[in-house]
């Protein structure tokens, strides 16, 4: 094979990309990223083993973030991009080991390249299948790819000006530990769940970062039509991104809309100031190759998901930024202070047509956990009189298979009293459905992105309390969610850390788990997959 990855829910056949990636991705990128993320595992076994003070490694806890975030999936598509992170952080590398003793060392601590085609080359024996144990090698990949999702929402934490070395420190030691062959399978199923404790830990260091830049999101409708002005698409997670975005188009004329990811944006108070911060323009990130058509636009993608454009004319207007890259669109860096330059799609976006109406009306979101729990009174009281039956926690990712139309079937078949908590891009197969509400309260509420399912756990935790139970099982919380990259495994093993069992995960279980890990997963915390709709809503009514 002259790939193999599957760290995606979409991996060809449930088994393994070998040829080229279902998301895009050439086998060329595949062996970059695999080699970026042994690098980094390398710089890791050198701080580990030579005790170095993670609070003095300053730019280099954030080489190794984005590094690790460029390596999700859909992210970047740019071998030459990739190359140069390899380069950086193998000179980096090199320099830790010059600075400590450390004594012996992984291969991937010493390795050396000395032109494009070794880089290449090396990448044989680095990748996944390297790991000739297949339960061994599902935990470790189990692990990287949580680390990847943590990397993300840390990024996005750091960008705003919050940190912690802890979750750095930890980074590292779980990056080394990959390494370490000495660790037995139980080893590693601690350290999962040690992984699933600092993805909790990052997705509440995020939430704070946004709520005391952002303010707490609020209850607002987004308008899903279009004004006739010209404009750009903002897509991704980044919200100093957008920030950023709207300061410099503010009076210019141009309007901005959100896509995908970004929706929530519109929840967060500090972004309502600006007047040409339009609404919402499509759907999930996978509808992305007709409506960037219709969009006229330039679109900028501040984090994933891209799907490679299948013409010119599109590509042309795609710029990337952070993480993200593909070959052929212009990508915008932040000077020393973190700033970036916008004036060349602000002056782009001026020279062509507005977007072309794909829907009207509107949708309704920002019910995250502070605004939640303002409302939980009314909320309990729906539960202890029965006209809330169950809530269904319905959080994840969205992707391109027909078998996700299950999750909109599920939607529409559940009974009317019942209410749906959800956050990241799968609920777009249900926030546009007519479902009504329960005495006031929407039967879907929309907490956010997909690192806002932090959210959902808060309000889980919190209902548990109200309630007075000792199990946060013993609530009327079912839940069904969709995954499909590694920012929804972080989140899976954050949910399991905190207790959370009998959680349906689908479309379709994870490829990189073992028959043996997905035994574990299943004995030890009820994980399991997902049915028909119907079959389904049966099921868990029944509980």
């Amino acid at each position: 094979m002259s790939m193999f990855c599957y760290q995606c829910q979409e991996t060809a056949g449930g088994k393994g990309c070998t040829v080229r990636g279902v998301c895009g991705k050439t086998e060329e990128v595949a062996k970059l990223q695999d080699i970026l993320v042994y690098t980094l595992k390398g710089i890791s076994e050198i701080v580990i083993k030579g005790e170095i003070d993670v609070k003095t490694l300053g730019e280099t806890n954030y080489a190794v973030l984005s590094s690790l975030f460029t390596t999700i999936t859909n992210a970047n598509f740019d071998s030459p991009s990739l190359e140069k992170q390899i380069v950086k952080m193998i000179a980096i590398r090199d320099e830790l080991r010059k600075s400590t003793d450390v004594g012996s060392l992984h291969d991937a601590a010493t390795f050396i390249v000395t032109s494009r085609e070794s880089m290449l080359a090396k990448t044989a024996s680095v990748g996944v299948l390297s790991t000739e144990n297949e339960d061994v090698r599902s935990l470790r990949e189990m692990i990287t790819y949580g680390l990847k999702g943590i990397a993300a929402y840390f990024e996005h934490a750091r960008n705003i000006g919050k940190d912690d070395v802890e979750i750095s420190t930890f980074i590292y030691e779980a990056l080394a530990a990959t390494l370490d062959d000495s660790l037995s399978a139980d080893d590693l199923v601690a350290l999962t769940m040690k992984t699933g404790e600092y993805g909790v830990k990052v997705m509440a260091l995020l939430d704070e970062a946004n709520t005391s830049r952002f303010g707490n999101p609020e209850i607002t409708k987004v308008n899903i039509g279009v004004r006739n002005n010209p404009a750009i698409l903002i897509s991704g997670h980044d919200l100093t991104d957008l920030e950023q975005l709207l300061e410099q188009t503010k009076g210019t004329g141009v309007d901005v809309y959100t896509h995908s990811e970004m929706l929530p944006a519109h929840y967060y108070p500090a972004f309502k100031k600006y007047d040409n911060f339009v609404g919402n323009y499509g759907n999930a990130w996978w509808k992305q190759l007709t409506e960037f058509e219709s969009f006229n636009g330039p679109i900028l993608f501040t984090t994933n998901c891209i799907v490679p454009p299948r013409n010119e004319e599109v590509r042309s207007r795609i710029y990337t930024t952070g993480a993200t890259g593909f070959p052929g669109c212009k990508h915008i860096e932040a000077n020393e202070d973190g700033k970036k330059d916008f004036s060349e799609i602000i002056e782009l976006a001026k020279t062509l047509p507005a977007p072309t109406e794909i829907e009207t009306g509107s949708i309704v979101g920002g019910f995250a956990h502070n605004q939640v729990i303002a409302l939980a009174d009314k909320g309990v009281d729906a539960v202890k009189s029965g006209a809330i039956k169950r809530f269904f926690v319905m959080a994840g990712c969205d992707g391109r298979m027909k078998s996700r139309e299950y999750y909109t079937e599920f939607a529409e078949k559940l009974p009317k009293d019942t209410v749906i908590l959800t956050a990241g891009c799968a609920k777009y197969r249900y926030n546009k459905l007519n479902l009504g509400d329960i005495g006031g309260i929407p039967r879907v509420l929309d907490a956010g992105q997909c690192n806002d399912s932090y959210s959902l756990a808060v309000i889980a935790l919190k209902l548990k309390e109200v309630f007075e139970l000792d199990d946060i099982n013993d609530l009327p919380i079912t839940f069904n969610i969709a995954w499909y990259e590694q920012k929804a495994v972080i989140v899976l093993l954050a949910l399991l850390y905190l207790g959370v069992k009998n959680i349906h995960l689908g479309p379709t279980l994870p490829g990189f788990l073992s028959p043996n890990v997905a035994s574990v997963l299943v004995e030890k915390f009820g994980i399991a997959g997902i049915d028909t709709a119907d079959s389904d809503v049966e099921f868990f009514m029944a509980k």
